[in-house]
């Protein structure tokens, strides 16, 4: 069964923005964009950057040490959707945000 973590109010992360979470050994990063709250694992697959501190464009993170991108709808990277991160549900209520993260 998932458990739920908060993130935070929805007016806590504004538009453009990301927060990074932590649910037991994983490091989430939480996105919030024109089309709403995404998360996906922070850690790039590839050389272990930080994803939140990427740029967003168009639904998709870049990777800011060597420019890997990944959709946020997904986790899959742009250049070869074989490749992925893990992607979470969010929940976003009035008063919470919050992230669907599995045991």
């Amino acid at each position: 069964m998932p458990t739920s973590i908060f993130v935070g109010k929805p007016n806590d992360i504004p538009p453009g923005e990301s927060v990074v979470v932590s649910a037991g050994k994983r490091v989430i990063a939480v996105f919030h964009t024109a089309d709403g709250f995404f998360a996906i694992d922070d850690c790039c697959p590839h050389a272990g950057a930080s994803l939140a501190g990427g740029h967003v464009e168009n639904g998709v993170v870049t990777c800011p040490w060597h420019a890997w991108r990944f959709r946020l709808n997904d986790g899959a990277w742009a250049d070869n959707p074989r490749v992925r991160t893990a992607c979470f549900p969010v929940t976003v209520t009035d008063t919470e945000v919050r992230v669907e993260v599995p045991d």
